[in-house]
């Protein structure tokens, strides 16, 4: 007698990790199935909560062909057959990238933008065998760091506190993850866009080190010196083991030569232990660093988590950026809620050097053919997204020659400035990195104009420098707390294993209840 078929368990989609998925593929469930199950979950709440606005018409085909692959006995990653999500700005060959602005989406009446290629970083998710369900939304041009309320697609919800900003510009993936439409997804930085989000969703990113990772075929706001891409999960596994899946040197993007012989040995991964928090010497958030205080409630949980980080063994010292001068180093850009643009000017140069790269069958390939299709909304005329720019005069040339590589020396001393200072005090204190709050306060309401008040952005982007956020408890609001990890360049694997100490001994990270449209 035949034995009788190995019954299939239902599928809990419900903060899936890549463990519970690789355990649901040996237990007899397919990619495909898993991928339909996650498309039934959009249905349901995307129309609700608007985190994906492409889909990608090849998912199930991929998910079969990974499917094929495992049955034919391939060894297979831990990203293979999973589903994920892509943030918009990200180059997928055949589908449109719309940067969350009407004029680049043909479905709100502009012109499509359809690269012929992927770029870099969703190449290494094809290739690690990812299923990629769609891309998500963004502000216009992922030019906040706290919503996506002006993209052409509409608004995207927080999935932990709808009332309240969803962090930006990766507000879409931040959402998709938050509310278990995929497993995880990529997110992208200039200014806040991956721990931002992450935060206000009380998930886990990594805002990796500049050049770590390639940033080509991603609209850019600075892609030669600020730019980078990097993981939004639920765990600090499932974000290490995407990290190393995205790092690396790629001809397609010359500057990540910088990254070589900087990976660690045994991935990223290799630092994930219970105790790794033991010993460690950990610098905290004060003037010193930035001369802007903490909420009373914030400061409160900050002071907790403290006492938490501290019972697992770690030393903590105050305010090691005291008397540095670190904190003087700031100029925040006239017009915004304190962030310094700095390296932002060579967005003209960058955007010249990512519509060159969609391929000769793209609707628009030159900054002015761009600049014409969108003249209605100039992101730098006095009423645009970018309008802050021309208070850089670096600025102005590069906008006038957008195909002549620009002059970044005054930036690169400002790197140079923040890198030594930085250095010197974790030399001079002992220190491992530091741990902060990641947001001054808790999130504001989603509409009403203001904006994330957070800890790190400016100077860790334009220092180019690595963070991890994760989970820390809420408010009593409910709204989300989360702390950040920073260290020196190229130290992401140090401080992931840092947050997975943390992770493990106060699990904060909670699922929200979701609400379905209708």
């Amino acid at each position: 007698m035949d034995a009788a078929p190995t019954a299939i368990p239902a599928l809990d989609l419900v903060e899936m990790t890549l463990a519970d998925a690789a355990d649901a593929f040996a237990s007899g469930v397919t990619s495909e199935a898993l991928t339909l199950a996650f498309l039934d979950r959009i249905a349901a709440y995307n129309p609700h909560y608007n985190a994906l606005i492409v889909m990608n018409p090849q998912a199930l085909d991929d998910a079969r062909a990974i499917d094929a692959r495992r049955a034919a006995g391939e060894t297979l990653g831990p990203l293979a057959g999973v589903p994920v999500v892509i943030k918009d700005p990200m180059d997928m060959a055949g589908l449109p990238t719309t940067a969350g602005w009407r004029f680049l989406s043909a479905e709100a009446g502009g012109v499509d933008l359809i690269p012929e290629t992927d770029s870099p970083v969703v190449a290494r998710m094809r290739a690690a065998g990812c299923v990629m369900l769609g891309k998500t939304n963004v502000p216009v041009l992922s030019a906040t760091g706290s919503h996506a309320n002006d993209s052409w697609a509409g608004p995207t919800l927080n999935s932990a506190a709808p009332d309240c900003l969803p962090g930006g510009s990766s507000a879409g993936t931040a959402t998709a993850v938050g509310a278990s439409l995929a497993v995880l997804g990529l997110a992208e930085e200039t200014g806040g866009s991956i721990q931002n989000p992450a935060s206000a969703q009380g998930l886990v990113g990594i805002k990796p080190t500049f050049a770590l990772v390639p940033n080509a075929g991603v609209v850019p706001l600075a892609g030669s010196t600020r730019d980078v891409v990097g993981p939004i999960a639920r765990c600090v596994r499932d974000a290490a083991l995407t990290l190393d899946v995205l790092a690396g040197y790629t001809a397609a993007d010359p500057k990540t030569v910088a990254g070589i012989g900087r990976r660690p040995k045994g991935g990223y991964t290799s630092k994930l232990d219970k105790d790794g928090l033991r010993g460690k010497r950990l610098g905290l958030f004060g003037p010193g660093w930035r001369d802007l205080p903490l909420s009373a409630e914030a400061a409160t949980l900050y002071e907790r988590a403290q006492d938490e980080i501290a019972a697992c063994g770690a030393t903590l010292i105050a305010d090691p950026f005291a008397d540095t001068g670190f904190a003087a180093l700031a100029e925040p850009t006239e017009g915004l809620n304190y962030f310094d643009a700095r390296g932002m000017e060579s967005v003209p140069y960058d955007l010249h050097l990512y519509l060159q790269r969609l391929g000769s069958s793209a609707a628009l390939r030159s900054v002015a053919a761009f600049a014409e299709a969108t003249a209605e909304e100039d992101a730098f005329g006095p009423k645009g997204v970018l309008r802050y720019l021309h208070q850089y005069p670096v600025f102005e040339a590069i906008l006038a020659d957008p195909t002549r590589p620009p002059d970044l020396s005054e930036f690169l001393a400002l790197r140079e400035a923040y890198l030594d200072i930085f250095d010197r005090v974790m030399n001079e204190h002992g220190l491992d990195g530091l741990v902060f709050p990641q947001m001054r306060n808790e999130l504001p309401p989603l509409h009403g104009g203001l904006a994330i008040d957070e800890t790190t952005v400016c100077e860790i982007n334009i220092a180019g420098l690595p963070g991890v956020t994760l989970p820390a408890g809420a408010y009593a609001s409910g709204s989300p707390f989360n702390l950040i990890f920073v260290g020196r360049m190229w130290s992401e694997a140090d401080l992931l294993g840092f947050a997975y100490a943390y992770e493990a001994a106060t699990g904060y990270r909670k699922a929200p209840s979701l609400v379905r449209q209708g």
